[in-house]
Parts: C-alpha cells; sequence; structure tokens
C-alpha cells in the first residue's frame, strides 16, 4: 500500500513540474489559431508561454484600425536565402489592442527585426485580440 501510494505522488509530482506547452514545434502552431478562444482578450506574455520553439524574428505592423506581431521562427539571414525548412516558413500573426512601439531607430543596425527577451518583457502585457497563422509554399 505504501508503495502505491508512494508511486502515485511521484507520478503525480513529476506530471504537474513539466511544462505542458500547446506547441512544442512548428508543425503544431495551427494549435494556436484552432485554440485562439484560450488567449483572446488575454495578455501575450500567457500566448507566449506556450510556444517552445524559440521566435527568432518579429515583423510589427500598425495601422488605425489594428496592430499587430508577424512571428517567425527563423533568422533574417535564414529568410533571405531560403535555407530553412519548409515546416518553418510560417508566420504567427497576433493581433493586439495597443498601438506596437516598436522604435526603429533605437534597434541595432541590421538587427531590427529580432525578438528579443526585453521585447518579451515590453510587450508582455498587449492584449491578444486575434490569432492567424500564415504558412508559406516551396516557392
Amino acid at each position: 500500500m505504501k508503495k502505491n501510494l508512494m508511486f502515485f505522488v511521484i507520478l503525480l509530482f513529476c506530471n504537474s513540474s513539466i511544462a505542458q506547452q500547446l506547441v512544442h514545434n512548428t508543425r503544431q502552431v495551427y494549435l494556436l489559431e484552432q485554440n485562439k478562444e484560450r488567449f483572446i482578450n488575454k495578455p501575450l506574455k500567457d500566448l507566449l508561454k506556450e510556444i517552445k520553439p524559440e521566435i527568432k524574428t518579429a515583423t510589427v505592423f500598425n495601422n488605425e484600425t489594428s496592430s499587430l506581431f508577424g512571428f517567425k521562427f527563423t533568422t533574417l539571414a535564414q529568410q533571405r536565402k531560403n535555407k530553412e525548412a519548409i515546416v518553418d516558413r510560417v508566420t504567427l500573426l497576433f493581433f493586439v489592442k495597443e498601438y506596437i512601439l516598436w522604435n526603429w531607430d533605437e534597434r541595432a543596425k541590421g538587427a531590427e527585426l529580432n525578438w528579443t527577451p526585453n521585447d518579451a518583457q515590453k510587450f508582455a502585457d498587449y492584449i491578444v485580440t486575434h490569432i492567424a497563422v500564415v504558412a508559406e509554399s516551396e516557392d
């Protein structure tokens, strides 16, 4: 009986200590779009916690009606050469309520599109309004 109880306690501890991320690789990014109701009207930080592959670049779009981040899992150099795998040629579009203050002049030259941990902190509390996934083709 003690052994069974100890087994279940260890199993429960192991299960709760392992991060349960929604997206473990780029093939699974579509799960974000399919489960977008979990993230709408929540902070961007909640959404970013669910993504295991590293976001390497971000493009920002602002207009009168909406603002959005376009995240990619590839570097700018890889994108220019089309050297990444086709499965990695995906863009996550996260629309937010707030105007995105992406100060191009303060970013390092040649690295203006790089997504950094500081960016993740700066924009953590922006509220997500919509999620979309755009895949690129082979050509």
